[in-house]
C-alpha cells in the first residue's frame, strides 16, 4: 500500500462530554532543551496511536486515538481494500483494542471521554470503520458524543462515498470505506477530509452530507491529509510511498472561493498536520524522507509562499497531529503509529 496512515471514524465533539474512564497521567518532563532552540516536553502519555487533537472551549485538550486494531476479518463478506494493506482486521465495541477520545487537562492528566470505537489495522497501519476494514456493523462516519461516553452516528460517510464516487480514485490503492484522516469545524458545520479517495465534504448538524471539492479530479492520488481554517482553508498532502516519491515534493493548497485549489507552498513532505501561530502557517511532517517514512525524522516546518519551508523542530517520532494552544505552544501527537499499547504521547513544544 502506497499510503498507510489512516484513522478511525471522523469524530465530532459536540456539547458536554462525560468521562467514561481514566488513563495514566504524566507530568511534563523535558525531552530536549537546546540552547536557543525549542523546548520539548512530554505533556501526556498512555495513548494508543494518537491522531488529531484540538483544544475544547473548556480549555482541555482532546485527542483522537486510533486504537490497537483488532482480529476480525470480513473477507468474503464485502469488497476489501486494494493493495498491499489488504485485508484489514478490525474490532467493534472493544474497550481494550478500540479507538478512544482522550481529554487532557492543563496539568497533563488523561481521562477517557469515550472508548470502544471502531479500530482496524494491518501491520502498523491503522484504518477506521466499515466492512472493508473488518468492522461490518459500523460504517465510517461522523459521530456525536454525549454524556457518559454514549455516542451515535449522525453521518454515514461510507454510504455517501458509494453514492458519490470521486473522479480519479487509485484502483491499486483503494479503500471502499475511505480513510478519513482530518476534520475541522467552520460556521456550525463539519468538514471531514478523506485521504484515500481524495475529497473534502461538508456535514451539517442534522447529518446532511455534501461534496465541497473532489481533490482527485485536479490533483490525482495525492493523499490529502491535513486541513486548517484561518482566514481561509488550507490543505496539505501526505503523498505516496513508492520510489517516485522524492523528499519535499508535496504541497500546501488554499481552497478558493470557487472551491478550487491554488498552490500556497511547495517543498514539504508527508504532511499530517497544519496549524497557524502568530499569523504564520506551520506544517507537521510525519517524516522528512522521500519514499517510505523513516523513524525519528518527523519535523515541524514554517511554510512560506515565497521560499523553501524552514525547519523549526526536528527529530520527532512518527508525529500524526498538531495544534497550537492559547499559550502559543505546539501540541503534537507523537509515537503516532507502530508503537505498543500506551506508548503514544502528546508533546508540548515551545519555540
Amino acid at each position: 500500500m502506497r499510503k498507510f496512515l489512516t484513522v478511525l471514524s471522523a469524530v465530532s465533539l459536540v456539547g458536554f462530554l462525560g468521562l467514561a474512564g481514566s488513563a495514566q497521567a504524566s507530568t511534563s518532563q523535558p525531552l530536549a532543551a537546546h540552547h536557543g532552540g525549542p523546548h520539548i516536553s512530554v505533556f501526556a502519555t498512555g495513548l494508543n496511536n494518537p491522531r488529531g487533537l484540538t483544544f475544547g472551549p473548556d480549555g482541555n485538550l482532546y485527542v483522537a486515538e486510533g486504537g490497537l486494531g483488532g482480529h476480525h476479518s470480513t473477507v468474503g463478506q464485502c469488497q476489501q481494500a486494494a493493495g498491499a494493506a489488504a485485508p484489514y482486521l478490525g474490532s467493534t465495541n472493544n474497550p481494550v483494542l478500540g479507538g478512544r477520545i482522550a481529554k487532557i487537562s492543563r496539568s497533563g492528566k488523561v481521562t477517557t471521554v469515550v472508548k470502544a470505537l471502531p479500530s482496524s489495522q494491518t501491520s502498523a497501519a491503522l484504518a477506521g470503520a466499515g466492512c472493508s476494514h473488518g468492522v461490518p456493523s459500523i460504517p465510517n462516519g461522523v459521530i456525536k458524543v454525549g454524556k457518559h461516553g454514549h455516542w451515535r452516528l449522525i453521518a454515514n460517510l461510507s454510504a455517501f462515498q458509494r453514492a458519490h464516487p470521486v473522479a480519479n480514485p487509485d484502483p491499486a490503492d483503494f479503500e471502499p470505506d475511505g480513510t478519513w484522516y482530518s476534520m475541522i469545524a467552520i460556521g456550525g458545520a463539519l468538514y471531514p477530509m478523506d485521504s484515500n479517495h481524495g475529497e473534502l465534504d461538508r456535514v451539517t448538524r442534522s447529518g446532511h452530507i455534501s461534496r465541497v471539492i473532489d481533490i482527485s479530479a485536479s490533483q490525482g492520488h495525492v493523499v490529502p491529509t491535513a486541513i486548517v481554517h484561518h482566514r481561509g482553508t488550507f490543505i496539505a498532502n501526505l503523498g505516496v510511498f513508492d520510489p517516485t516519491d522524492g523528499a519535499g515534493d508535496e504541497h500546501v493548497w488554499q481552497l478558493t472561493r470557487n472551491d478550487t485549489l491554488k498552490v500556497r507552498a511547495t517543498g514539504v513532505e508527508k504532511v499530517l498536520g497544519l496549524a497557524f501561530r502568530g499569523g504564520q502557517l506551520y506544517a507537521l511532517e510525519m517524516s522528512t524522507m522521500g519514499g517510505s517514512p523513516a523513524p525519528d525524522t518527523g519535523a515541524i516546518v514554517r511554510v512560506s509562499s515565497h521560499g523553501p519551508a524552514t525547519t523549526v523542530v526536528s527529530g520527532l517520532s512518527f508525529p500524526t497531529g498538531m495544534t497550537v494552544g492559547s499559550d502559543g505552544a505546539f501540541y503534537v501527537s507523537n509515537n503516532g503509529f507502530g508503537f505498543g499499547a500506551g506508548q503514544g504521547q502528546v508533546l508540548r513544544i515551545q519555540l
